[in-house]
C-alpha cells in the first residue's frame, strides 16, 4: 500500500479531454474489455424533474471538469484512492430530454450495468429524481437499503405539482415499492419555513434529524449517529449539494439559507465509516446558478471523500465485493 506523500499529489494536466479526476474514460459497454473496476462514476444529466430553478443536467459537465485541479490523496485517511480501488469514469447516461419515464428507465439499465460488475455506482446529477432508478436498481441486486441522506429537503410529498415522481418524492416512492428500509434510514439537514413538525415527523419511520441539530451535534457525534442507525446493511448514500448552505453552494436548484458550511460538510464525511455502500449520488448541482464554479469544487470534494471512506473500508478488508447475484 502506496500512502498518501506529497508526490502523489501532483495535480494532473488540465489539458485534454475531461474526465472525473483524470481518471480512464471507459464506456460501460467497454469495461469488461478493460478489466476488473471496483467502481464506475456516472454522469446523470436531468433536470426535468425539478420545482423550482433548473440547471442541473449541467452539473456532471461542471464536475468533471472542477476535478481535474483534484488529487487522489487523502491525509485523513493516509491513502491514495487509486491504489486501493480501480475507479473509471463511465461516461454519461444517455438520457431523453422532455420524457421523465424513458429517461428513468435509462438510468436504471445503466446502473444495472455496473452492479452486474461487481462494482459501485457513483452517480453525478442531475437533479434528485434520478435516486428512483438508481434505488430500483440496487435493491434488485442487494434488497432494500438502508438510506443516508444529506439534504436540505427529505423529499417524501406524496405528489408534486399532481404528479408521482419529482425530486421532492422519491423517498416517498422508493419506501413504497421496498426499495429502502425507512426504519434503519436516516435524513440529515432539513430546514425550511415549514413547522418543525413536517421536518422530522411522518408516516414513514426515518430518522430526521434537522440542520440546526445535526450542527449542534457536531461532525463526530453525527457520524457516529448516522453508523449506528444504519449497522452493517447495504447502504445507499445521497448528498443533495443543498445540505450546505447556499453562502457555500450557491449552484443549486432549491437553495436553503441556514445550513451546514462547506467545511462542517466535509469533517462529517471525513468521520464516516460505513462498510457495505452499494450506491452513492451527489445530485442538484446547477452550473448556472453558480459563482466561480465553487459548488463544482464542493460536489468534487464530496465524491472525493465518500470514494476515500470507501477505500479505507476496502483496505481494512481487502476482497472485492462479491458480485451481485441476478436478483434478490
Amino acid at each position: 500500500m502506496t500512502e498518501f506523500t506529497e508526490s502523489r499529489a501532483v495535480s494532473r494536466s488540465i489539458s485534454g479531454p475531461r474526465s472525473f479526476f483524470r481518471l480512464p474514460h471507459v464506456p460501460l459497454g467497454e469495461i469488461t474489455e478493460f478489466g476488473a473496476v471496483d467502481a464506475v462514476l456516472l454522469g446523470v444529466p436531468i433536470d426535468g424533474a425539478t420545482g423550482y430553478r433548473s440547471g442541473a443536467r449541467f452539473g456532471p459537465e461542471a464536475v468533471r471538469s472542477a476535478s481535474t485541479l483534484a488529487r487522489l490523496g487523502s491525509r485523513e485517511r493516509a491513502l491514495v484512492i487509486d491504489d486501493v480501488l480501480r475507479v473509471v469514469d463511465g461516461g454519461d447516461i444517455q438520457v431523453v430530454p422532455g420524457y421523465h419515464e424513458q429517461t428513468l428507465e435509462l438510468i436504471e439499465r445503466g446502473v444495472d450495468a455496473v452492479h452486474a460488475l461487481g462494482a459501485l455506482p457513483v452517480l453525478i446529477g442531475g437533479d434528485h429524481s434520478l435516486a428512483i432508478a438508481e434505488l430500483r436498481s440496487a435493491a434488485r441486486y442487494y434488497g432494500p437499503l438502508s438510506l443516508v441522506q444529506f439534504d436540505a429537503h427529505r423529499d417524501v410529498l406524496d405528489d408534486y405539482f399532481g404528479v408521482e415522481h419529482l425530486h421532492g418524492t422519491v423517498y416517498r416512492r422508493a419506501v413504497e415499492e421496498g426499495l429502502i428500509d425507512p426504519t434503519s434510514s436516516i435524513q440529515i439537514g432539513m430546514r425550511g419555513s415549514v413547522p418543525r413538525a413536517d421536518l422530522v415527523a411522518d408516516d414513514l419511520g426515518f430518522t430526521t434529524i434537522t440542520s440546526d441539530d445535526a450542527i449542534a451535534l457536531g461532525c463526530d457525534e453525527l457520524a457516529r449517529v448516522i453508523t449506528g442507525e444504519v449497522g452493517s446493511n447495504p447502504v445507499a448514500i445521497t448528498f443533495d449539494i443543498d445540505f450546505v448552505d447556499p453562502a457555500n453552494a450557491p449552484g443549486t436548484g432549491t437553495p436553503e439559507v441556514g445550513g451546514p458550511s462547506s467545511a462542517f460538510a466535509l469533517r462529517l464525511l471525513r468521520r464516516l465509516e460505513l462498510a457495505n455502500v452499494r450506491t452513492i449520488s451527489l445530485v442538484e448541482i446547477s452550473p448556472p446558478y453558480d459563482t466561480a464554479d465553487i459548488t463544482a469544487h464542493l460536489g468534487v470534494a464530496v465524491i472525493f471523500e465518500l470514494l476515500a471512506m470507501v477505500a479505507a473500508e476496502r483496505r481494512a478488508a481487502p476482497t472485492r465485493l462479491p458480485m451481485a447475484p441476478e436478483s434478490c
